[in-house]
């Protein structure tokens, strides 16, 4: 681990089992023991890392505009993004930071850190770290750091979630709805109408025609899906007009 940048400072967690690294709202690089963190608002701090972008990476890093919050996130993978696209759709959650801190810990052999891919706050307050791995790539060095991640999770209080490939329906459905996440896709003078004509649970396309033109009527309709005010099966099959749709 190199120096902090200039004009921040350093505690550090003596005693601790875990210490955690992390950059607070105003800059500053700090360590502190596991158990003096567990109340801070990690949603609200720099990532401590940055995501490279490089000729010839296998791996696509970006950012996402998270419409829970009106930010950006970043991601380092499309496997990583998609999950972000899976929280951004969880009405439960309000807050995500990618890279969200340092854990360091000592293992058997040697000095160990590992940052998690995110923190997420959830609606009820309680803290979430979420790991994002396929199955098939997990190394032996990186179950071990999940799972010392998971017990330093399980010490301060927070949930910890390792997840993998979404299901390829699910994460069809939730990329398609993203695009339409924007509050600019809803019409308000259309709601009222669209959840009258969907609360009988019918068909997307014949929901859609009663209200009015296609063209119109869509973007509202797959804006409600994303928001949860209208329902439906997002994992038996891909969205078509087909699809039956009712109220949330």
């Amino acid at each position: 681990m190199g120096s902090a940048p200039v004009g921040s400072w350093l505690v550090d967690g003596a005693g601790d089992e875990f210490v955690v690294e992390f950059c607070s709202v105003r800059g500053e690089y700090l360590r502190l023991g596991l158990l003096e963190v567990g109340g801070l608002a990690f949603e609200r701090f720099a990532p401590v890392r940055s995501f490279p972008s490089y000729r010839g990476q296998s791996a696509f890093a970006g950012w996402w505009w998270l419409a829970t919050t009106g930010e950006h996130v970043g991601h380092e993978s499309w496997l990583e993004r998609d999950n972000l696209i899976a929280l951004d759709f969880d009405p439960d959650v309000v807050g995500v930071v990618s890279q969200p801190f340092w854990l360091h810990w000592t293992d058997d052999v040697r000095a160990r850190r590992h940052a998690p891919d995110y923190f997420v706050r959830m609606r009820d307050g309680a803290g979430l770290v979420v790991d994002v791995r396929a199955d098939d790539r997990i190394e032996p060095e990186d179950a071990a750091a999940f799972a010392a991640t998971e017990r330093a999770c399980d010490q301060v209080g927070w949930g910890y979630r390792r997840v993998g490939v979404l299901d390829p329906v699910l994460a069809a459905n939730l990329r398609w709805l993203a695009g339409y996440r924007h509050p600019r896709c809803l019409r308000p003078g259309l709601v009222a109408e669209v959840e009258r004509v969907f609360d009988g649970r019918i068909e997307l396309g014949c929901g859609v025609a009663a209200v009015g033109d296609p063209i119109v009527v869509l973007p509202t309709v797959f804006h409600l899906l994303w928001s949860g005010r209208l329902a439906a099966d997002l994992t038996g099959a891909v969205l078509g007009m087909s699809t039956v749709v009712g109220v949330g």
